[in-house]
């Protein structure tokens, strides 16, 4: 029996989940050359380490290929519907912390808050005949955000990369996006709204509800989590 551990693949986060891993008395490490994407455990018997792209654990936990793996709970939440359903929070790791927030423009003195935002897309749809645009790479969790908020009168844009640069580009006039320090953000004329909090992510230990589990991977996973403290 062997329990698959899916981990990042490469950057910091590997990085980190490598260092978070080995405090704990599981050495994880790359084997062959940085273009291989193979790895070894030791500190545990039976745990096989798979390198995956953050982006591509949470498919791989929903579709139980994984028994356990490491990436964000923003990216969880976006790509996965249901998503307590199909993945369990084993432990948050204390790294890739960052705020899914909701930015317009500085100059924008009118809008402090969600509903001021409502009512300026409901005045740029009567200005303009055409609906406020969101640039964002988190479709379902924006949605889902204003909807509960009560903002209705919007269209998403997809953003793949520098979503910052949106509304200087004039692909969208409000931005949905990931941020650490804020530090783009304002060096883009941006402001976060003050009620604009989406999501708080940071890297986080999953489980898969999907995956096989019989009986020797469940012991492999008691030993695991016994060794790692949890």
């Amino acid at each position: 029996m062997t329990l698959k551990l899916g981990v990042p693949s490469k950057g910091r986060l590997m990085e980190k989940t490598f260092s978070w891993f080995g405090k704990r008395g599981v050495e994880l490490s790359r084997s062959g050359s940085d273009r291989e994407y193979a790895g070894a455990v030791s500190g545990v018997e039976g745990v096989e380490l798979v390198l995956l792209s953050a982006s591509e654990m949470p498919r791989e936990l929903s579709a139980g290929r994984i028994h356990l793996g490491v990436t964000g709970t923003d990216l969880v939440r976006e790509k996965l519907a249901a998503w307590e359903s199909q993945v369990e929070e084993l432990a948050p790791m204390g790294f890739g912390q960052a705020d899914l927030i909701i930015a317009v423009p500085k100059f924008w003195v009118d809008v402090e808050s969600l509903e001021d935002l409502d009512a300026a897309s409901a005045a740029f749809r009567a200005e303009h005949g055409f609906r406020l645009r969101i640039a964002t790479k988190y479709h379902r969790l924006i949605r889902e955000f204003l909807r509960e908020h009560g903002v209705a009168d919007y269209q998403l844009v997809d953003s793949q990369g520098a979503t910052e640069g949106a509304v200087k580009n004039e692909t969208a006039e409000v931005i949905a996006d990931i941020t650490s320090t804020g530090e783009t953000l304002r060096a883009n004329h941006l402001k976060i709204l003050p009620d604009g909090l989406v999501h708080r992510s940071q890297a986080t230990l999953l489980r898969s509800r999907k995956a096989g589990w019989k009986n020797g991977e469940k012991d492999i996973l008691k030993e695991l989590t016994a060794v790692l403290g949890l």
